[in-house]
């Protein structure tokens, strides 16, 4: 609370008129009455919206904080998907080294013939390491089926063989082709 003699100065102050003048890009403030005259006053006391950034030095605390925060929002906002693309940039290097070696098996197989022991009915096999392939396995199984490749079967001879190669890569995706070998 302002004491008694101040707050009759302040009303004095306010009950004459005030001038606003404006020289060479400043503002004064001059209150005239019969007993005092003032003398110029910061304009930016009595104009907080007038902004001037002229002579101004370093930062606030507040922009300090505010520039904390964006930061905090905007950089994961945009690191993330740049990690991510990076950890799966040698994504296709894999497929196309799983594919390779899953035709590369499907090969061995399919220069046999029909009747040949090489390609008598196998149960699905576990995963075998890939020599000189770190991180990658593969299996295989060979079973009978029907003229729709249908019906799997380990005993029955129908005239078709589907041959079934898988390959996993070192991410864990799972490669598969299939190929027929008939009697005929």
């Amino acid at each position: 609370m302002i004491q008694g003699v101040q707050s009759r100065e302040i009303v004095e102050i306010f009950k004459h008129s005030l001038i606003r003048e404006r020289r060479d890009d400043t503002t004064t403030i001059k209150a005239f009455s019969e007993e005092q005259r003032l003398e110029p006053v910061n304009p930016r006391i009595l104009d907080p919206f007038r902004v001037s950034f002229m002579g101004k030095k370093g930062f606030t605390l507040i922009e300090i904080i505010i520039l904390i925060v964006l930061a905090g929002i905007i950089i994961p906002v945009i690191v993330v998907p740049f990690v991510t693309g990076i950890r799966m940039s040698n994504k296709p290097e894999m497929v196309t080294t799983a594919m390779y070696l899953a035709h590369q098996k499907m090969e061995e197989f399919m220069k046999y013939n029909y009747c040949n022991a090489a390609l008598n009915p196998t149960a699905l096999t576990s995963y075998a390491g890939i020599a000189g392939f770190s991180g990658y396995q593969w299996q295989w199984s060979i079973y009978y089926v029907d003229n729709n490749f249908q019906n799997q079967d380990l005993v029955t001879d129908r005239g078709y063989k589907r041959i079934l190669v898988r390959v996993s890569d070192p991410m864990l995706s799972i490669y598969e082709i299939y190929s027929v070998v008939t009697r005929w």
